[in-house]
């Protein structure tokens, strides 16, 4: 039997509305506090980051509103889906964080969760708010992109 490769990435929820709604300036990779039945069910791809947020409190981070959707064969060991969860990162870069985080504008979110060899992981991002012109901006750029691939395409088949 061959043992499964401790480098081996599993993604198992990704943010894109992060990407949408924020300039992410700085990625971190965290460690997430979770009970068992919430690894099963985090294994079989049953989680979703899509309204959920960090906090610092204490100076811990805190992640609210991920669901991890219950396990089937948890029963009584099944904990809420929606419980506030510890993010685990060095002290340091929570320090950090704290002192963006102060500044105006700035917010951390949950990019993306997934297994990383046997653990858990979650990509988070400081970030900064975009304007609703910064939006239509990147859409616009986006969209003359795609024209100009398509034209590339259309000149190199002729």
């Amino acid at each position: 039997m061959a043992k499964a490769d401790k480098n081996a990435v599993k993604l198992i929820a990704n943010n894109k509305k992060a990407y949408h709604d924020y300039f992410i300036e700085e990625k971190f990779e965290a460690g997430i506090s979770l009970v068992g039945t919430e690894v099963k069910s985090m294994r079989m791809g049953k989680c979703s980051i899509k309204e959920s947020f960090i906090t610092i409190t204490n100076r811990e981070l805190i992640i609210t509103n991920m669901h991890v959707s219950p396990y089937e064969k948890g029963n009584i060991f099944n904990r809420d889906p929606l419980r506030p969860r510890k993010l685990l990162m060095h002290k340091y870069e929570i320090n950090k964080m704290l002192g963006k985080v102060t500044q105006k504008g700035y917010t951390i979110v949950p990019l993306q969760v997934y297994l990383k060899g046997s653990l858990v992981k979650v990509e988070v991002g400081l970030a900064r708010g975009k304007k609703l012109y910064d939006k239509r901006e990147v859409i616009a750029k986006n969209d003359q992109k795609r024209e100009a691939e398509r034209d590339f395409k259309i000149r190199n088949l002729s």
